[in-house]
């Protein structure tokens, strides 16, 4: 006798877009898209789209030169362009400023990139990190931290075949993913509709060695128990895995160098 199958628990429940609450959105990357990069990719995370660019100077902020700091840098810009959005986005350009978001946004992607990398090893160059969206549908700061770390290992590779660095500077491959709780339910990696219902967010930058970069946390107008933050890491640490088994087949090569 076949018996009757319970009805879906509230954890069980597909989400909109018929995602578990454990499952990342599809997600691709289109290497080497802008030909006069040194290193670039277009990473596709569900309706995310952010086109990840790296380019060299062969110099170091002034701030380095004057405090006799060894090595190089990594800095990054980001920048929604006017279409990414349904109403068109004002660019920083004409406003006369970088908005507080994008500001926060590029020091962020800038702090996990320079965690990736060896800057004595880099030697006295500085390394720019181009993020550009070009279509937003959450999680634009998450996907730029993963694909620029691609776009940066691009670049290393193209520098290493030139002859310019003897060895590679990378440490750790690095990559990030939201989370957040949606209705009570912890949910990895959220799209835009879920992430402005959230009443938890949350981003998870995290090294292949399986430390923590950086991780922000905030309840929207609630607070969060101690339990729900383990869920959450735990939901974001799994994510993270799966994000840099995605980084090493974009790549052809193992996305952690050293041993």
């Amino acid at each position: 006798m076949v018996q009757p199958q319970a009805a879906p628990t509230q954890a069980d429940a597909l989400r909109a877009d018929g995602r578990r609450s454990d499952q990342l959105r599809p997600l691709r990357f289109q290497n080497h898209i802008a030909p006069h990069a040194t290193g670039s990719t277009l990473i596709e995370w569900g309706n995310t789209r952010v086109i990840c660019g790296v380019t060299l100077e062969e110099t170091v902020p002034r701030w380095m030169k004057e405090q006799n700091v060894a090595g190089g840098w990594i800095t990054a810009e980001y920048s929604m362009l006017p279409y990414s959005t349904l109403q068109r986005k004002q660019r920083d350009s004409t406003k006369g400023r970088i908005d507080g978001r994008s500001q926060e946004i590029q020091r962020l992607i800038g702090r996990a990139l320079r965690a990736t990398i060896d800057l004595e090893k880099l030697g006295m160059r500085t390394i720019w990190i181009d993020c550009d969206v070009l279509q937003a549908d959450g999680g634009t700061r998450t996907a730029a931290i993963t694909g620029a770390f691609v776009a940066l290992s691009l670049a290393i590779e193209k520098l290493m075949a030139q002859g310019k660095l003897q060895q590679s500077p990378l440490i750790h491959a690095v990559a990030a993913v939201s989370i957040g709780i949606v209705e009570g339910r912890a949910m990895l990696d959220l799209c835009y509709t879920e992430d402005v219902a959230a009443a938890v967010d949350m981003n998870l930058v995290m090294n292949a060695a399986g430390e923590f970069v950086e991780l922000q946390g905030t309840g929207e107008e609630a607070t969060f128990s101690e339990t729900e933050l383990a869920t959450m890491i735990s939901l974001g640490k799994a994510g993270i895995r799966e994000l840099l088994q995605l980084q090493e087949s974009a790549l052809g090569r193992p996305v952690n160098p050293r041993p």
